[in-house]
């Protein structure tokens, strides 16, 4: 994908994959939405809404490329799925220097916390909810050290991505994960907007007026802040 042809779209129109380029505020934001499951390595059946991390993150580093656009909005609706597919967009969308801003509606379940948190800002509406547990893994598992072994790795290299971008502290997270009274058929913790900003996992509640007014402000910030260096 060219840099320039994610910005294709005008007054706002909508462009492929369900994104769309918002302007406003003389600035150009792009909106990016993480729906159903993360697919990551396997295909899932088409009967299931599914975000690819093979299209989410060369469309990034385009977005980061592109100088028509000042910031990116990130929609979470998702159901968690893949976890090192998931972890890999967290990683790419916390690269960033572009202004970033996420904004959990639906739900931000699982692998969808990392994705919440890796943005510069983090909003959740008051109706949403976040489900952390910790990680699972489909088919077989031998009964080894090793297996156990490389899970509890995965599960730490989460937990220390969610602290590290986010105010929730370790033992907190950790203790929410191994919680065994919310969930029927699982163990973790299922949390609502208040809950979630409560502890420290998401910045605040709000939706799209408060994120796109966080977009704006950073960028004219970084519009500012050239500038200066230019004279």
């Amino acid at each position: 994908m060219d840099k320039d042809e994610i910005v294709t779209a005008e007054d706002g129109g909508m462009v492929k994959d369900g994104a769309a380029v918002l302007e406003c505020g003389g600035g150009a934001y792009y909106c990016l939405s993480i729906i159903g499951q993360i697919e990551g390595h396997y295909i899932l059946d088409n009967s299931q809404k599914a975000t690819k991390y093979d299209h989410v993150i060369p469309t990034l580093v385009a977005l980061e490329e592109s100088d028509k656009i000042d910031g990116i909005l990130i929609l979470l609706n998702t159901l968690g799925g893949d976890v090192e597919a998931g972890l890999a967009i967290a990683e790419v969308i916390a690269s960033l220097t572009k202004p970033t801003v996420s904004v959990v509606l639906g739900g931000g379940h699982s692998i969808g916390v990392p994705l919440a948190v890796s943005a510069d800002r983090s909003f959740i509406v008051p109706s949403a909810t976040m489900t952390i547990h910790p990680v699972r893994t489909n088919g077989v598992v031998l009964g080894v050290p090793q297996a156990f072994d490389y899970l509890e790795k995965m599960q730490d290299r989460i937990i220390n991505f969610i602290v590290k971008h986010s105010s929730v502290k370790e033992d907190r997270l950790r203790e929410m994960m191994s919680r065994t009274d919310i969930l029927v058929n699982d163990i973790g913790s299922i949390l609502d907007g208040y809950a979630a900003t409560e502890c420290g996992l998401i910045d605040g509640i709000g939706g799209i007026k408060e994120a796109i007014g966080y977009l704006k402000e950073a960028a004219a910030k970084n519009r500012a802040s050239k500038k200066s260096k230019e004279n």
